[in-house]
């Protein structure tokens, strides 16, 4: 339980503290702040103190656990419409690489009914599970919070797995988060990297943080298991399908019934999505060095030569010069094209963050000394209204259209 410690020796009455309280806990009493039950311990009084008379003591809860219980690293395989994601096998590839590392198992979690459970796992020891956890049961057909997060919870108290990962995927980032908190475990949010640190073999989680102003590395808290993340969608390579490979099967009954679910699906409406960035193998992306919105017209020509998807940058997205279905980014989509065209873009970590993993990346920018030169595969220091026309051409002439 935490304590707030107002020393009267020290205390001037200067009255301070007494605004910057956000609930009203702190009064006057002769000259001295003191505290009521409105406190919620939450140290704001604590940061405007200008002679440090207040202090917060936490008490914090004692966690012991046996590290060594905990094994293996876990991919929950993401199902929908009769399709697994790609995030998973995505995931499956370098979940191989931290298995690896830390002399453990590669496993998958998969629920299901029996008719996708039976292609599912197939599919999951063919990208490179050595294990799959298997639930079967008509309440996990159509992914439902309630329980989804009791068959995982469930799983992990009785295996025990020492790493749990999830694609950053709406379905993922809401689930991951039910099962963090139900066994008390950190969670990684939208992770770019993952790694496994040499001396402690614990896992080394990167993401962007400060608004993708700069990339934190996060370890969990050691008295805590499994280390958990989510890990965004094309981070990865897809790992070589090897429908030779052979897996044990580990079948569990889910302990559920109907009526404990909170939720039930009346009907399931896709929304027609306009723009595939995360499936295009060519993109054509403006940024601010486009100028305008009808700019975008040379991005577009050239991308219909391509064959190509029109993206953009998070500035040109802000200036309302084209729908955010077409961001790139840490705060839009992450892509892994083969070939990523970038005009007027200067390339700041956010947007880099979202295409460096391209496997041809070609920059097409004013500045010789913009950021996205230095991740670039091919870079024409020049006008983009210039350039951008003359491989449109270009291309028609090779392409014959």
């Amino acid at each position: 339980m935490a304590r707030l410690i107002i020393d009267k020796e020290t205390c001037t009455g200067c009255e301070s503290c007494i605004p910057a309280c956000p609930f009203g806990a702190l009064s006057m009493k002769e000259g001295i702040a003191v505290v009521d039950e409105k406190c919620t311990f939450c140290g704001a009084c604590v940061d405007v103190c200008p002679v440090t008379a207040i202090t917060l003591e936490k008490e914090e809860k004692a966690v012991t656990i046996d590290l060594t219980a905990y094994k293996d690293v876990w991919i929950f395989i993401e199902h929908e419409s009769g399709k697994v994601s790609s995030v998973s096998f995505e995931l499956l590839g370098e979940g191989r690489k931290l298995a690896d590392a830390v002399g453990s198992k590669l496993c998958g979690m998969l629920f299901g009914d029996k008719e996708d459970v039976d292609k599912f796992t197939k599919e999951t020891i063919a990208y490179g599970a050595e294990k799959v956890y298997v639930m079967e049961s008509p309440l996990l057909k159509q992914y439902r919070t309630d329980s989804y997060a009791k068959a995982a919870v469930d799983l992990i108290r009785k295996y025990k797995p020492e790493i749990v990962l999830f694609g950053a995927t709406t379905q993922g980032r809401d689930f991951a988060g039910t099962v963090a908190t139900t066994i008390e475990a950190g969670l990684t949010a939208d992770c770019t990297g993952l790694d496994i640190d040499p001396e402690t073999k614990y896992l080394k989680q990167t993401r962007p943080a400060f608004g993708g102003n700069i990339m934190a590395t996060i370890l969990d808290y050691p008295n805590y298991r499994p280390q958990m993340s989510t890990v965004r969608p094309k981070v990865f390579a897809m790992p070589p399908r090897d429908d030779s490979r052979k897996g044990e099967v580990i079948h569990e009954t889910l302990q559920m019934t109907e009526d404990q679910i909170r939720t039930k699906i009346v009907e399931f409406i896709k929304g027609a999505e306009t723009v595939n960035l995360m499936d295009a193998e060519i993109i054509v992306s403006g940024g601010r060095g486009i100028g305008a919105p009808e700019n975008f017209k040379v991005i577009r020509e050239l991308a219909n030569v391509l064959g190509a998807a029109v993206g953009a940058s998070r500035a040109a997205v802000d200036s309302g010069w084209i729908p955010y279905e077409h961001q790139v980014g840490q705060t839009g989509r992450t892509v892994r094209p083969k070939i990523y065209i970038a005009c007027g873009i200067s390339g700041s970590i956010q947007h880099q963050a979202g295409m460096k993993t391209s496997d041809i990346i070609v920059a097409i920018n004013k500045d010789a000394e913009a950021p996205i030169f230095k991740i670039a595969t091919y870079g024409i220091v020049g006008d983009l209204f210039t350039a951008v026309p003359m491989l449109t051409q270009e291309f028609k002439k090779r392409l014959g259209r």
